[in-house]
């Protein structure tokens, strides 16, 4: 999954021939996940139609304040369309646009729609030669980048003109490319190893048998999911479950056992930055699982247990300068319990949830938590999705390493 996925990315297209590369861009983007509208300058529908953009993108295209076609003329607000989007991709972005650009100039809707927008400005030149060295070009690229936009640069090639040099657009795939490295490089978690653990464990009776619990692994996932989207790069060890996930960032490692599920744990713990570990892991296995499956012969069966290897203890014995997070269900004396827990286990926070709280635990798309950190600070949320939930935990951590 892209870094783009799920995010709002408006594209303005200019009058420069470059702009019939814009279908493929578009595609792009829509493939990478990202929902896309598509805003013109009147002139840029000589060189691309806003029907072919339409049917791309699965979106009305926008060119004009007032759709004129209409029986009934319906507005387009300029700041609507900036408040929408997550990123605003001009390309290609003639000279003339951009200069306007760096001088407020809006005499159309794509020129007031960038005035009104508060997301990051990418603009992709695309012009002939001489253009592209003119000075009042370059000026006016130092002028729009130190307004904050941010240049994708043009690449030196066959120009329409004929001529070969620099002016011409990137490459959509460069475009894309270079806007995913971007915000990567852009991210807080930019360069940190996230260890996650998701989901239960089973443990083995027989070949066909085993003990474990109702855990989902959403919520493992879910922090994995907010972790990669942070800029992280995420070890995801996973017991039994039937979630899914897909992103550049996030490694799956699937796991049957707490055996399993230690020992992975421990090949990537030492290089990993910060390790939350929010796996359901069975506190006991069977001492000795059958080798073939168990008749029904008696009328009860007993099976001697023994005690699994404590995955979150092990790790708070050896942590150096990890920051380690662990999860605590609990049914009784929640807060006493967690609190004993986080001093045992060394951790530097732990996520209470209870089972008396509805919506919350096993299962469920929703969560209700509280963070305790190591001075013991409480905080409390309500019930929230799962995801919301991760994004929380997330920002936690970010505030306390960056403290």
């Amino acid at each position: 999954m892209s870094i783009l996925s799920g995010k709002n990315i408006l594209l303005g297209i200019t009058a420069g021939i470059a702009a019939y590369k814009t279908a493929s861009l578009v595609r792009l983007f829509v493939k990478s996940g990202a929902h896309v509208k598509v805003v013109m300058t009147p002139a840029s529908k000589d060189f691309i139609t806003p029907l072919t953009l339409s049917t791309l993108s699965k979106n009305p295209v926008y060119s004009s304040f007032v759709n004129e076609d209409d029986d009934n003329a319906v507005w387009n607000s300029h700041v609507d369309l900036g408040l929408w989007a997550d990123l605003f991709v001009i390309a290609p972005a003639t000279a003339n646009t951009l200069s306007k650009m760096a001088n407020g100039g809006c005499d159309n809707l794509l020129l007031t729609t960038y005035l009104s927008a508060k997301c990051p400005v990418y603009f992709a030149p695309a012009m002939d030669l001489d253009m592209y060295k003119h000075q009042s070009t370059l000026h006016t690229f130092k002028v729009l980048n130190s307004y904050g936009n941010i240049m994708v640069p043009a690449t030196s090639g066959e120009l329409a003109s004929g001529l070969v040099g620099e002016g011409r657009m990137a490459e959509p795939e460069d475009i894309v490319s270079f806007i995913e490295n971007d915000i990567l490089q852009k991210l807080p978690l930019k360069g940190k190893k996230v260890l996650i653990t998701a989901g239960p464990t089973h443990e083995a009776i027989d070949p066909v048998r085993f003990i474990g619990n109702h855990s989902s692994g959403k919520m493992g996932f879910e922090i994995a999911k907010a972790s990669a989207n942070l800029g992280a790069e995420v070890i995801l060890i996973t017991g039994p479950t039937h979630q899914k996930i897909q992103h550049s960032l996030i490694q799956v490692i699937p796991v049957i056992s707490a055996s399993d599920m230690y020992n992975e744990v421990h090949k990537y713990f030492e290089n990993s930055d910060i390790a939350i570990l929010s796996a359901a892991v069975a506190d006991y296995k069977p001492k000795e699982a059958a080798s073939q499956k168990i008749k029904k012969n008696e009328t009860t069966l007993t099976i001697e247990l023994e005690k699994t290897k404590d995955i979150l203890a092990s790790l708070g014995a050896i942590k150096k300068n990890q920051f380690l997070v662990g999860f605590a269900l609990e049914t009784n004396d929640e807060l006493e319990n967690a609190k004993d827990k986080l001093k045992r286990k060394n951790l530097n926070l732990i996520v209470l949830n209870s089972l008396n709280d509805t919506g919350a635990g096993f299962k469920s798309d929703t969560n209700k938590v509280t963070f305790i950190d190591d001075e013991y600070t409480v905080t409390v949320f309500q019930l929230k999705s799962k995801a919301d939930v991760a994004n929380d935990l997330l920002n936690k951590i970010l505030e306390q390493i960056n403290a």
